[in-house]
């Protein structure tokens, strides 16, 4: 069947896709005759669906994936999704609020159940999604974060944590996001550049009527949680109030005057007030001091009955109103705006209240060095390597990861407590209930006596364990799957999780299997708009890729997410880049008809032998320079060198060099050495170009059951002799053609005018042995070889040879000289108008440098076009 004149994705994708997984060609298992590559996917989270991002990095990784299968490596990709506690049960709770259920009218178990059928209904459409992409995942390893068995191995390494004292129960300062009602980690803190208002309240000196202590707060709402009034004993302003109390403004509870050199006596008023349950660095001068901790807020973010004032109102509205009542007051002597940083929850974007409360921890220092070891000695490479230092940084100042979250969805943290308060961790009930036994000394407590921990771990304390989990490494830590697939090779993700995932999960490896999880950690970028904003709905910014798929196409999108992806610098992405991508699966297609369209004639002598050998040692020059770029994860130069074999070598420059004349056959042995070269084109193309490159790869040649190029052989560098000189000699002819070429344009001489070119070089054995490609390539009729320049012709020098072509029959020589002259004067003014500026002395002394050397650049260039025309002049 003839093939279809134009490319047509949605008519290939869907069929190949479907033939690969039926072919099993995705499908991985231990294979002592292959060498592994294994990649995990970043779990996207079960509520999502494909971003931007997510093209990005599964292209990436598929690229990595393709090439390897065809390296003949057992390449296995895992995908899989995370179960996501804050973000899950955030969709839920709001479905179920859709349909008037509130969350708090349900039992755990109620509202578990609806979690679970929201996650069956929706939870696996990414995965489905990206194989629109054409990830090419072994779909029968697809695993979930909160699988039983995933929960079981969360839950061994718990127990075993804790046992170990890694893992303890304790009152800390914890990121409290008051809308999820959760604490949060360090990493899903966002800050965000705001202006702020700080507040001059006045607190009155007990004992001195009238006196007052001027304390500058930004947040007025929470005086009445203060315990102390702090000051540095070297700030001279306040010596009188050593030893002090004062009043809380509003409240008039009494606080004692505390003096300590933390407070920063040039900043504010240089008084502090000190609220040890709302602020980290105040409750670290609390236990200093040891003052009382008052803790004014609810869960939700509304003050408690401790608070007095304001009782149920949000944090907000009472800071609106006690600013307008210490106002009415006369407590209030200013309020000035600042530049500040509002700490807001990643999931929920609610503003994070500092807050004291009795958590979950996992020690992390000594996790922590090993971890920072395997990277620092590049056992984990990192690309690109300016990683290192934000990795190490955050390495060097670890704190302990609080992993507890207030939330129903996700691992419940497998915690018992006795009636009396103290509590056993164990990794089932019935263990749980022999360990609360023995600790109480009651052989006769049953489960009933016992509770579980209400919190559940966060999500990160599951996805840690990816690499090992997903292989089954806790369950039976000798499997065959985890003993060949582990440590995998490549991870591809984003750099904003470098610390939260990428060093937890080396801390794991390191800890359960003795090995670091991974080689290479290939760091993305983030893909933003034309105006460098982070694509997001929230925007409207970010295109639907699946849209992009049905316009352009799967390949087009990938090509196009690649051309300006390197490695940890931001993607500006541009519709256009797409568009190239699409266009170049057009001239593929259009490469591959055009091979399709020659007839083949076996009593034709091989007429393309320069040309098949000039391709074939650029071919290997490529392979050379494409394994490079893989070793290095230099993804977007592996593109573009394979993008610019195929575009600029073969379509524009080999294509042309070998096709036949209109309606004439071509010999066989050059259409045979084309054939192949297409073929090894293809093959390279594939990683970043699936789909197109097995349609064409089917088109091309009768295959087998099995011959899919999916699974075909990566091309391998074959060394070319003397490459380096069929190399710089080709170079040399389309130096020449091109300078022919140049002077069609300049003299507007059409391509289908024949030219006559005569050369006076020393090359002359070179030239004459590509005669015919330069006749071919530049339209010229004749090629011959003189010792003087030729009077009445155009000339250009090409390295050490001079071309003429007589321009007669092709122009008009009078009225080309009387153009030339006219440039000629025209030059001339204008050299003569800087020669004037130039020579005036007061301008020299009074111009700027940069504006000086402008000018006799303008100089400089006038003399070389006057010259250059003068040239030309005299050559006619």
């Amino acid at each position: 069947m003839a093939l279809a004149k134009t490319y047509t994705p949605a008519d290939v994708e869907a069929k190949w896709y479907q033939r690969w997984q039926e072919q099993g060609f995705f499908k991985a298992k231990p294979n002592p005759r292959k060498p592994a590559y294994s990649v995990v996917i970043p779990p996207p989270n079960v509520t999502g669906v494909l971003h931007m991002g997510h093209m990005l990095n599964n292209t990436i990784q598929d690229v990595l994936v393709r090439r390897a299968r065809m390296q003949g490596k057992e390449a296995c990709w895992v995908p899989g999704t995370d179960h996501a506690s804050i973000a899950t049960e955030a969709k839920v709770v709001a479905l179920l609020k859709e349909k008037g259920i509130n969350k708090r009218d349900l039992t755990r178990e109620e509202f578990l159940k609806h979690a679970w059928d929201w996650k069956e209904k929706y939870g696996g459409i990414i995965l489905e999604q990206l194989k629109k992409l054409g990830a090419s995942c072994d779909w029968d390893r697809t695993r979930f974060t909160m699988e039983p068995e995933l929960t079981e191995a969360v839950m061994r390494v718990f127990v075993d944590l804790y046992r170990k004292g890694q893992i303890y129960r304790g009152v800390r300062m914890v990121n409290w996001d008051p809308q999820g009602q959760t604490a949060i980690s360090d990493e899903e803190v966002i800050a965000k550049d705001t202006t702020g208002k700080m507040y001059h309240l006045r607190y009155e000196v007990v004992g001195q009527e009238g006196q007052y202590l001027t304390v500058a707060t930004s947040r007025p709402e929470t005086i009445m949680a203060d315990v102390a009034v702090a000051l540095n004993p070297n700030d001279g302003r306040y010596s009188h109030l050593h030893g002090q109390k004062v009043r809380i403004p509003l409240l008039g509870r009494e606080i004692p005057i505390i003096l300590d050199e933390y407070v920063a006596i040039d900043f504010g008023t240089g008084a502090l007030k000190v609220t040890p349950a709302h602020d980290l660095n105040d409750y670290e001068l609390g236990l200093k001091h040891n003052l009382a901790v008052i803790d004014i807020l609810n869960d939700d973010g509304t003050l408690n009955e401790k608070a007095v004032l304001y009782v149920g109102q949000d944090r907000f509205a009472a800071r609106k109103q006690i600013a307008k009542d210490l106002q009415e007051a006369g407590l209030l002597d200013k309020i000035e705006e600042y530049a500040s940083v509002l700490q807001t929850s990643e999931r929920t974007g609610a503003v994070i209240e500092p807050r004291l409360s009795l958590q979950w921890f996992c020690k992390m220092d000594q996790m922590a060095k090993p971890a920072l070891e395997a990277v620092e000695t590049d056992e984990i490479k990192l690309h690109p390597p300016k990683f290192k230092n934000m990795y190490r940084v955050w390495m060097e100042n670890v704190r302990d990861w609080c992993i507890s979250r207030q939330l129903w969805w996700g691992q419940r943290i497998p915690a018992w407590y006795l009636p009396d308060g103290s509590f056993v961790v164990a990794l089932n009930e019935d263990e749980a209930l022999k360990l609360a036994q023995q600790k109480s000394g009651n052989e006769n407590l049953a489960l009933t006596d016992l509770r579980q921990d209400e919190d559940v771990l966060d999500t990160w304390f599951s996805s840690w364990l990816w690499p090992i989990s997903v292989f089954d490494g806790f369950k039976d830590p000798d499997n065959a799957d985890v003993n060949y697939f582990y440590p995998t090779n490549d991870l591809v993700t984003a750099p904003e999780i470098l610390f939260f995932w990428v060093a937890r999960m080396i801390m794991a490896g390191l800890e359960y299997r003795k090995e670091v999880p991974f080689k290479n950690v290939y760091l993305t970028g983030i893909v933003r708009d034309d105006q460098g904003r982070k694509m997001s709905k929230q925007l409207g910014n970010s295109p639907d890729p699946l849209d992009l798929i049905a316009q352009y196409g799967a390949d087009g999108v990938r090509t196009g997410m690649l051309f300006s992806a390197p490695a940890g610098n931001d993607l500006l992405f541009d519709i256009k880049l797409v568009e190239q991508g699409r266009n170049f699966t057009n001239k593929l297609w259009n490469a591959f008809r055009l091979t399709q369209g020659w007839e083949v004639s076996q009593d034709l002598p091989f007429a393309s032998e320069k040309a098949v050998e000039w391709f074939g040692a650029r071919l290997q020059e490529t392979v050379a320079q494409l394994d490079e770029h893989f070793d290095k994860f230099r993804m977007n130069d592996a593109l573009l060198t394979v993008y610019k074999l195929v575009w600029d070598d073969f379509c524009s420059v080999y294509l042309e060099m070998v096709k036949p004349a209109y309606q004439q056959p071509i010999d066989a042995e050059t259409l045979k050495h084309t054939i192949g070269y297409f073929e090894t084109l293809l093959k390279l193309l594939h990683p970043f170009m699936p789909f197109i490159t097995e349609e064409l790869w089917h088109e091309l040649a009768p295959r087998g059951a099995k011959e899919y190029i999916c699974v075909a052989a990566w091309p391998k560098l074959t060394p070319v002799a003397d490459s380096a000189d069929i190399l710089s000699r080709m170079t040399t002819v389309l130096d020449v053609v091109a300078g022919i070429r140049n002077v069609r344009n300049q003299k507007n001489i059409g391509p289908s005018k024949p030219l006559v070119v005569a050369a006076k070089t020393d090359e002359q054995e070179l030239l004459a042995a590509y005669v015919s490609i330069i006749k071919k390539l530049a339209n010229v009729s004749e090629l011959s070889f003189v010792h003087e320049a030729l009077t009445g012709a155009v000339s250009f020098v090409q390295g050490a040879s001079e071309f003429f072509i007589p321009l007669e029959g092709h122009i008009d020589l009078a009225a080309e000289r009387a153009r030339i002259e006219k440039e000629i004067e025209y030059n001339r003014g204008f050299l003569e108008s800087v020669l004037k500026k130039l020579s005036n002395e007061k301008f020299v002394q009074n111009a700027k440098p940069d504006v000086i050397e402008r000018e006799r650049q303008k100089q400089a260039d006038a003399e070389a076009k006057i010259a250059a025309l003068e040239q030309s002049l005299a050559s006619l």
